[in-house]
């Protein structure tokens, strides 16, 4: 019996499950490895190489996601909702999408990669400079006319509410 076989006999609830595990899975490994590079080279380091895995990967993500959703070329903003939600970490975070004026408000209300590190006694990710790569190369993937701006996220917290916050524009005109 392949791997496939089993996935098909499965519940529903039990795949639910598989996936918030596949998840956690995906999650532990960023952090793992996030963390070598860590205490071996220190934080700069894992930061650079941190936001060179991101250029790549959001694209990857992003592309894959659109076309599992069949989202046509330039979806706009609700495709760019419907897209994010379904992201690797999208069943582990607790996290709201709000409309206001034109722009899409994206809040990650609680975030479990700093929660885990408050946990651990260790400093907070510094996460705002790889959020504004994966963000913003995801949302360009999704429809190339979206703009993506950090409103809240460490270590440059406005919003002591949240975890980050980040805005979504749609740019009309011929971009």
């Amino acid at each position: 019996m392949g791997n496939r076989d089993i996935l098909e006999n499965l519940s529903k609830d039990q795949l639910i499950e598989l996936i918030d595990i596949y998840s956690k899975n995906w999650l532990a490994l960023d952090g793992v490895w996030f963390q070598s590079v860590e205490t071996a080279d220190g934080m700069e380091r894992a930061m650079f190489h941190d936001e060179r895995a991101w250029e790549r990967y959001t694209v990857i993500e992003a592309r894959r996601i659109k076309k599992f959703l069949g989202l046509e070329k330039r979806p706009g903003l609700s495709g760019l909702e419907r897209a994010l939600r379904l992201r690797f970490y999208g069943s582990l975070n607790r996290d709201e999408f709000e409309y206001e004026a034109g722009r899409l408000i994206y809040t990650m209300r609680d975030c479990r990669v700093q929660s885990a590190r408050r946990v651990k006694g260790m400093p907070y990710h510094p996460c705002r400079s790889v959020g504004i790569i994966e963000y913003s190369g995801f949302a360009r993937e999704i429809d190339d006319r979206i703009e993506c701006r950090c409103l809240s996220c460490y270590p440059e917290v406005t919003d002591g509410t949240c975890a980050c916050r980040w805005e979504f524009t749609l740019v009309e005109g011929d971009v």
